[in-house]
Parts: structure tokens; sequence; C-alpha cells
């Protein structure tokens, strides 16, 4: 694909919602790392904290689960690209130096504001998230007179608030966040997708993540294992939409599914 970019989600966690627990050591994360690579991730995101989880973690005990398994990766895949997911300055700081070239912030630098100058100094990109609490732990049916209008007003004034701390304007990446990170109600998820191409007017590209999450369950309340379908169709539908990197579990059925759509939307000589 010349267009879409997949992003491979590395959770080495003990607690993430779907595949928390399975990649702690760093044996077993540079080998899923390895798989996703080779399934055709253009990215790869390591992440240490589970949103998930009420308690955040310390900022040390962040470092101890994600940097050795970044500068592992370094060593076995040094054409490779990498990004952390993380809140926190210290964490995204030292993933820079050890070869990290995207900074992924659910909070858009209002856990940590020094994240901003920090992303400005390694010349990272770096992805602004929209949700509605920080820490993103509230599962409530949270309602919106229209989510769309409040998201873009609130990732403006994100953007403006990092251009101002010095990132560069070509480096940032906007999200406007999904499933519980939005709401419970799963019309929001939907209508967010739906509406998808009204926040690539704000000059940025677009980063999103369904994979997976709660909105996809449907009325049959489909586990996360069994969301592997829904993934796959709202990715695509993202991709149709504007969405310019895709993150998600599943590499390789969901960078198929997508490039179905760019083949679909290739004008005909």
């Amino acid at each position: 694909m010349n267009g879409v970019q997949i992003v491979g989600a590395l959770n080495v966690t003990p607690d993430s919602f779907y595949d928390g627990g399975k990649f702690l050591s760093v044996d077993a994360a540079v080998e899923r790392a390895g798989q996703m690579l080779a399934d055709g991730a253009d990215i790869v995101e390591i992440g240490g904290q589970s949103s998930l989880n009420a308690e955040l973690v310390s900022g040390d005990e962040e470092r101890r689960r994600v940097i050795p398994v970044l500068a592992a990766l370094r060593k076995t895949h040094p054409s490779a690209t990498f990004s952390i997911d993380t809140m926190t300055s210290a964490v995204a700081e030292e993933g820079i130096k050890n070869g990290a070239a995207m900074i992924n912030d659910v909070s858009a630098g209002r856990r940590d504001p020094r994240l901003f100058s920090v992303a400005a100094d390694g010349g990272a990109q770096l992805v602004l998230m929209y949700s509605k609490d920080i820490p993103p732990t509230d599962k409530s049916d949270h309602s919106y007179d229209d989510v769309v209008g409040h998201i873009k007003i609130f990732l403006s004034e994100r953007v403006e608030a990092a251009i101002k701390a010095g990132v560069a304007r070509e480096k940032i990446i906007i999200d406007p966040g999904l499933g519980f990170f939005v709401s419970s109600d799963p019309k929001y998820s939907f209508e967010i997708i739906r509406r998808l191409g009204e926040f690539t007017s704000l000059g940025f590209p677009v980063f999103l993540s369904p994979s997976r999450k709660s909105f996809l369950a449907g009325s049959e309340k489909l586990p996360p294992a069994d969301r592997l379908p829904g993934t796959i169709a709202a990715s695509a539908m993202a991709v149709m939409n504007g969405a310019t990197y895709i993150r998600t579990h599943d590499v390789k059925e969901v960078k198929r599914g997508c490039e179905v759509v760019e083949s679909a939307q290739v004008k005909s000589e």
C-alpha cells in the first residue's frame, strides 16, 4: 500500500484488554514484533500502560516494560519504524533516544505537558488523541450534541498547544479516538468513522485504532477475541473515509482489508 500506514499494536502490559500478559518478556515481545513486520506492519507501536487500568503505573515501571523491548528491536530490526504509546515525557524521551520515531499520546499532552517539548526536541512524529477524560478510564455513556464538532475543537486546541511548544506542524498527527475514550455508547464511534473525512479538513493525517474495541461488540456483546470481522470492516471504512494510519492487533488481516479498499478507490485509466 502506498497511502495507509498499518501500525501494529504491541502491548507489553499484564492487563491490556485484548492481549495483556502475552508479551511481557523481551523475547516474546521481539518475536511478536517480528511477526507483525513480516505480516506487513509499517510501524510497530510499543505500549507499557493499559488504559483499561484505573491505576497508572509509575514512569519507572513503564520504562522497565517498554525500553528494553525497543532497544532489542532496534538491534534485531534496525531498518524498521517504531512508536511509543505513552502519556509520560520521561518514557517518550528515553524512547526517542532508543530509536522511536513516533510518540502516541492518548492524553494529547494534558497529563504531562513536557511531552510536547520532548517530541519537538527529538524530532518525533506526535499523535494527539481525543479522550474525554485523563486518565482515560471512565467507561460511562458520555453524550454529545455533536461528537465530531466537539472533538474537532479539542484537537484544534491541542494542535495549537503542541505547535506553541515547538512541535513542527508537519510532525503532528490527529486521532479522534474511539470506544470508551469517547463514550461507551457505540453510536458515537460509528459516527466518527462515518464522518472521518471532516477531520481531514484540519490539515493533518488522521490516525485511528478500531482494533477489537468495545463498540464492535454488537448486540451479541462479543468478547474482544471475536471482534476481528468488525475490526476489519471498521478499519476498511476508516481508510475509505480518509484515515492515513490504522493501528491494529491483527496486522495481516487488517492490512488486506485496507488494501482492498485502496484498490477499489484507484481510478481506472
